[in-house]
């Protein structure tokens, strides 16, 4: 759930209920086989972003219309949580073969007072070229993580510092709209599974192909 798997307990409780009302209500794709993460489509939270790549570019859900988008909240010296699911979602795309580049991974920091531009271009690269990391303010990150429901808090350490932060992925359609969250210990031949039938739902243009 966290960083260095010390999750705050009234924050642990909240997102296990969260869980588990969604997970009973969950849905099921355009074929009638149930997804394997939990189908939160029409939420009312996590609809868009406006956040900096390492170039100094701003990026929006929209830029990616015609993809499956799958986000996630989380900082570089994140010990296990972070690096697991970045590998995940590297492996995810290998999985998909072909249909791999029709899925764009976003890495956005919960720390941008140490994850700095040149830091957040290395450590993505380091699990898939294609995946992008996207920073802001601390008070813009705030704000943004409000937004898409993600529970963080600086926990001391020493002379510095941990996060503890939900360990949640979001799956997005290729039309910009959230359709899953995808729990931590969900196998990427899972997500895959998952992306494919997200992806079957809106067939790739000869644009998005070449």
């Amino acid at each position: 759930m966290n960083a260095g798997k010390r999750a705050h307990p009234r924050a642990l409780s909240v997102l296990g209920a969260l869980f588990l009302a969604l997970f009973l209500v969950s849905g099921c794709d355009g074929d009638g086989s149930r997804f394997h993460g939990v189908d939160i489509s029409g939420a009312d939270y996590g609809r868009d972003f406006a956040l900096l790549d390492p170039d100094g570019k701003t990026w929006r859900l929209a830029d990616f219309r015609g993809k499956a988008i799958m986000l996630f909240f989380g900082f570089i010296q994140c010990p296990d949580v972070c690096p697991t699911t970045l590998g995940r979602a590297a492996e995810t795309r290998r999985l998909l073969g072909a249909d791999g580049g029709r899925l764009q991974i976003i890495f956005i920091t919960l720390d941008p007072a140490r994850d700095s531009p040149e830091i957040l271009r290395a450590y993505t690269a380091a699990f898939d070229a294609d995946i992008l990391g996207l920073y802001a303010t601390p008070e813009k990150t705030a704000d943004t993580a409000k937004a898409f429901r993600i529970y963080h808090r600086k926990v001391p350490t020493g002379s510095s510092y941990t996060i503890d932060h939900s360990a949640i992925s979001y799956l997005y359609d290729p039309e910009g709209r959230l359709r899953l969250a995808i729990g931590h210990q969900t196998p990427p031949e899972a997500v895959a599974a998952d992306v494919a039938a997200l992806l079957r739902s809106t067939p790739a243009t000869d644009k998005e192909t070449r």
